[in-house]
């Protein structure tokens, strides 16, 4: 039987980023790539989604949601277990929460990134975060 494909959650409004990650988490890298555009649904997508990985944008719908999606996901028994990797370009708002995304555990990515630095940070959470 054939190994399953790491399931990775992407959680962005901007969809040039969101075609990018598809094009080459799922078509280079081989990983199962989900979208979410809506900071209002992002929890439940996550929730019901179950992915092994979530990398989530700070600003999402021109807000800054991702601090309210990724208290959700901490807070929750279910999503808890699932990394998360805090990819966004707010970099005086990541800076500003550092001790918050520390104690959260989260990865920090700030764009622009370099694809290589990405791949690692997914290569280290996915290694960290082996659930099943």
């Amino acid at each position: 039987m054939a190994e399953r494909k790491p399931r990775i959650a992407v959680i962005n409004d901007d969809t040039a980023f969101l075609n990018l990650m598809e094009e080459l988490l799922e078509q280079e890298e081989g990983y199962d790539v989900s979208v979410c555009k809506e900071a209002g649904n992002a929890y439940q997508f996550v929730k019901e989604g179950r992915p092994d990985l979530v990398i989530l944008d700070i600003r999402v719908g021109h807000e800054e949601n991702g601090w309210q999606i990724l208290e959700l996901l901490t807070l929750d028994p279910a999503t808890r277990p699932i990394p998360v990797i805090v990819c966004s370009a707010a970099l005086h708002s990541l800076a500003e929460h550092q001790p918050l995304l520390e104690q959260y555990g989260c990865e920090v990515l700030a764009k622009p990134f370099d694809i290589d630095a990405l791949l690692g940070k997914i290569e280290a959470a996915l290694g960290r975060g082996q659930r099943d």
